[in-house]
């Protein structure tokens, strides 16, 4: 295709995502959940497990193969925006004042889930389409278990401010326990995408740089930021300078993670927790929230279930693997982090409305995947059954979380009665 052929496939391409997406999402805000299950589901539909079966010209004509390279950029745009976002608004303050539970039950559901993962990967290297011929055993263990060990923390952050628990003993400890259970997950999945492919070299490459990098945006990048943050509180304002600073750094912190061999949403996470809290951050998330979630991320979700195919799983073999994955998923994480918590002394139904938002994988489960399918680690079957497990266990927080512990909340005045939009 032609770059005007190219402009004219992604403009219908957009409206066609934005449309779906709106749509799906406003159906699952109805039953109670967040507008990003919508569009992960949205997503599938708008791939070849369904439009593509129903339609498949049409399929075909909305997402030719050429115009696949273009959506993929702006995905990648999309979710490194997200997470740079994300970033922003993590507080590292949740840390003190339930760490100790807050480890076990993010220690619980790392360790239990990554054991799962590894053990299920033992197994399924040895089925043909699942893992890239090319994957070690070493590598299929790390990848699975890292994907295993996944919270969709932005979500579960989301989850808790709409639901007027933020400051709460529920939401404290679910908040700590997500952040310290993405950041051991992501260090995993770092190792895996050193190793995959290259030598020793390119593993220590990816790994020290990654340090390096994370060591010079947490301080010398901090400073520099900070003047940043004080010359928009002089001024009262983020001006387009400044934002263009920001959205500069942004970039070059993508291209640096990258270039390093890890990936860029790595360096986008890392400068939003880096940046200036305040006026700055808060004209920041206010200026481009709106784009990057409800423009750009939808581009993600939908590249995303262009490579789900869930008529790969049309075998009684299949069918069980992917039943084996859901249920492990649900067991080790869910499982894990209501033991771990009633063992550090929280009540029942606390513990289990932490084991309900742990247990979702969201979005942050379909960035691993989909970092590992573009790698070549995965193939598009093991692909599809684990967005699969992403997507069930992502729907089942809301219903799950509300019969454990939202009914007794709102009775006890402690949870507001606020829908779920995020």
């Amino acid at each position: 295709m032609t770059g005007p052929q190219l402009s004219v496939a992604f403009f219908l391409q957009m409206f066609v995502i934005l449309a779906v997406c709106r749509l799906v999402g406003i159906a699952a805000r109805r039953i109670g959940q967040p507008q990003v299950v919508g569009e992960m589901i949205a997503g599938v539909l708008l791939g070849p497990s369904l439009l593509g079966l129903l339609l498949p010209g049409l399929q075909k004509m909305l997402f030719p193969p050429d115009s696949l390279k273009v959506l993929f950029v702006c995905a990648q745009l999309g979710v490194g925006l997200y997470m740079f976002l994300v970033g922003v608004e993590f507080r590292t303050e949740v840390f003190a004042s339930r760490l100790r539970s807050a480890a076990a039950v993010s220690a619980s559901g790392m360790l239990a889930p990554f054991v799962l993962g590894a053990a299920l990967a033992l197994w399924l290297i040895k089925v043909p389409g699942l893992f890239s011929e090319q994957a070690t055993l070493f590598e299929a263990v790390l990848f699975l278990g890292a994907a295993m060990s996944i919270t969709a923390f932005p979500m579960l952050a989301r989850i808790i401010y709409e639901r007027g628990l933020t400051g709460t003993a529920l939401g404290t400890l679910a908040l700590a326990a997500g952040a310290i259970d993405d950041m051991a997950a992501w260090c995993v999945l770092a190792v895996v995408l050193a190793s995959f492919g290259g030598g020793a070299m390119v593993a220590v490459k990816a790994i020290a740089g990654g340090i390096l990098y994370g060591v010079a945006v947490l301080t010398i990048g901090r400073k520099f930021l900070e003047r940043l943050g004080a010359a928009a509180e002089r001024k009262g304002k983020v001006t387009p300078t400044m934002m263009a600073i920001a959205l500069m750094c942004f970039s070059l912190g993508a291209w640096i993670t990258d270039v390093i061999g890890i990936h860029s949403v790595f360096g986008g996470f890392l400068l939003g927790v880096a940046m200036p809290r305040g006026l700055f951050t808060r004209e920041l998330t206010k200026q481009l929230e709106a784009f990057a979630v409800v423009f750009l991320l939808p581009m993600f979700f939908c590249f995303s279930g262009l490579n789900t195919r869930l008529d790969m799983v049309n075998s009684v073999q299949m069918l069980l693997i992917a039943l084996v994955i859901l249920i492990s998923a649900i067991l080790g994480k869910g499982g894990a982090c209501w033991a771990a918590a009633r063992f550090h002394g929280e009540d029942n139904a606390t513990a289990l409305a932490v084991g309900a938002l742990m247990n979702a994988r969201g979005l942050m489960e379909l960035i691993i995947l989909n970092i590992g399918l573009q790698k070549g680690l995965i193939e598009p079957a093991l692909f599809s059954m684990m967005v699969l497990m992403a997507i069930v266990t992502t729907l089942m927080a809301s219903p799950v979380f509300e019969w454990v512990y939202g009914r007794r909340a709102r009775r006890t005045g402690e949870l507001a009665d606020a829908p779920l939009e995020g």
